[in-house]
């Protein structure tokens, strides 16, 4: 059984290997080619925490694997992560778990790699200026991701406190430098999405955290954060104008995102809004973009098969480059 940390795993999987193995993932589910039930969440009302249990199966790959996301708010009091998270990855020729990994930071680059996949495929090429709204764990992978597939010459960063932003901004301009692109900290939603090309919402927001009617024609979103029915990133609005709507999975964002949830039970849409998943575009089923005037939505919960896809590329460059620790047990 081979471990690998974080560390490890960024020695050996980029932005790119990721984005390019989302894909792989997103094809594989539209063309039902894996297993993908729903996640079962646990209350552990005790600690105030709650674990969510994400299996999956893809027979293409020989492989099957379980992700555990625990949410404990209280860790943060004991100095330990709030959110920890593990990747078990099982040989699907013998149902062994063959590898290990940190699962926080293969989440993090996971659902980045599918915002990145989905603004490759639906965002303008000419994409200039993106924003950014929020600044949490998952952001800096947002962020990457919309670098690597557009060549930006700005991204806006905004969060409700200033100093947040303001020192994101300050970080990720040195880490990301290579990208040539100015990072730029802002003090509201209006002055980070006004005249934007590509923008990325990724909060644990409860209510909407930009004016739709600010957004430009032509621009593409990214609605990141809203994973539980009551969880809003986007309003009313723009997911009822957009031209185009697009998720991960059509089943999963039905059953847990508020972004669709909300306007579907005031009347405002219907399960129809949903224009397919982006594995259907990858694949030639559907059409996405279809002029520049185009404004698209790329809206996300997060599916087992992009983990398991992810995780068996990283294990097999592990395995090819010596990187990782390997356990008996």
């Amino acid at each position: 059984m081979l471990l690998l940390t974080k560390e490890d795993i960024k020695k050996v999987f980029t932005m790119k290997d990721a984005i390019d193995a989302v894909k792989t993932a997103f094809k594989l589910y539209s063309e039902g080619k894996s297993v993908v039930p729903l996640r079962t969440n646990i209350d552990v009302p005790k600690f105030q925490g709650q674990s969510l249990f994400m299996p999956g199966y893809v027979e293409d790959l020989n492989s099957l694997g379980i992700k555990i996301v625990s949410v404990f708010p209280k860790n943060a009091q004991k100095n330990i992560p709030s959110v920890p998270a593990k990747m078990i990855l099982l040989d699907g020729t013998a149902g062994d778990v063959c590898c290990v990994m940190d699962g926080t930071y293969l989440t993090q680059l996971r659902t980045g790699a599918g915002s990145g996949a989905a603004t490759d495929i639906l965002s303008n090429k000419d994409s200039k200026i993106g924003a950014l709204i929020g600044t949490g764990g998952q952001a800096k992978c947002q962020l990457e991701a919309m670098l690597s597939v557009r060549e930006l010459e700005e991204v806006r960063v905004y969060s409700l406190e200033y100093e947040k932003s303001y020192e994101f901004a300050e970080n990720m301009q040195r880490e990301l430098k290579d990208y040539n692109a100015k990072i730029i900290p802002v003090k509201s939603s209006d002055e980070a999405v006004c005249n934007a090309d590509i923008i990325t919402a990724v909060t644990t927001s409860k209510n909407p955290v930009f004016d739709g009617k600010k957004v430009k024609k032509g621009a593409h979103i990214n609605g990141v954060g809203s994973y539980t029915p009551n969880m809003q990133e986007m309003d009313e609005y723009i997911v009822s104008k957009a031209d185009g709507f697009y998720v991960d999975s059509k089943e999963a964002v039905l059953s847990e995102a508020g972004d669709i949830l909300i306007p579907i039970d005031k009347g405002i849409v219907t399960k129809d809004r949903i224009d397919g998943e982006i594995g259907e575009l990858l694949t030639g089923k559907i059409k996405g973009r279809r002029s520049k005037e185009d404004i698209t939505i790329y809206k996300t919960v997060g599916i087992s098969v992009m983990d398991i896809v992810t995780a068996y590329k990283i294990y097999e460059k592990a395995l090819k480059m010596g990187i990782g620790v390997f356990a008996d047990i």
